[in-house]
């Protein structure tokens, strides 16, 4: 199983990074130590003093796919999901800025909490469904995906040209703007179209 992840996928999102509006989708991976299961805590490392939360929509891949056609990608997903790829703001910035890979700010131990899944069938659409992070009780990030850039089927016939897909991969879709540091005893709530999916603390 491995995780993907899909960057300045909202244009709010990578204007308030100041990052350029891609033309094609962006995409990196974590590994699945990442992977922070539905209510186990997350623990704040001590490597970084500015990890931000990043609320997504999260695909769930059911079945082997290669150079699959956007016309057909829908076939390889039944489950919608709310995820949240963590990042080390901190040292991100500082790996940009000398032109390095900064894995090490996305891919770390339980940086890509996941949380519930639901059928796509249980859903009237996939293009205008709502979602949120709240922490503490208090709303910090509202998305749609009718805000996407690129659509869901859309990122797995691209990313699809490069990776085979397998039976578990996660594909992270982006996140909306607002994003900010957590800090230890926040309480995170992720929402999927009104329903809770997503709960844990920080320690």
């Amino acid at each position: 199983m491995k995780i993907i992840c899909i960057g300045r996928n909202y244009a709010e999102h990578a204007k308030e990074l100041s990052n350029a509006v891609p033309s094609e989708p962006v995409f990196f991976m974590k590994p699945d130590t990442a992977l922070l299961r539905d209510g186990e805590p997350f623990y704040h490392p001590d490597f970084s003093t500015d990890i931000h939360h990043e609320i997504e929509v999260v695909v769930k891949i059911n079945r082997v796919g290669k150079h699959i056609a956007e016309e057909f990608a829908h076939k390889y997903y039944d489950e919608i999901g709310i995820g949240i790829d963590f990042t080390a703001r901190d040292i991100q910035n500082k790996c940009k800025e000398k032109g390095l890979p900064w894995e090490k700010a996305k891919a770390f131990d339980g940086s890509a909490p996941i949380g519930k899944f639901i059928s796509k069938n249980e859903l009237l659409t996939l293009e205008n469904l709502p979602f949120e992070l709240k922490i503490n009780g208090q709303s910090k990030q509202v998305g749609n995906t009718k805000d996407m850039i690129f659509s869901i089927d859309k990122i797995i016939a691209y990313v699809s040209q490069f990776v085979t897909l397998k039976v578990g991969d996660l594909i992270y879709t982006g996140t909306p703007e607002g994003v900010s540091a957590i800090k230890i005893g926040d309480k995170l709530q992720g929402f999927l179209n009104n329903q809770l999916m997503l709960e844990f603390e920080v320690k």
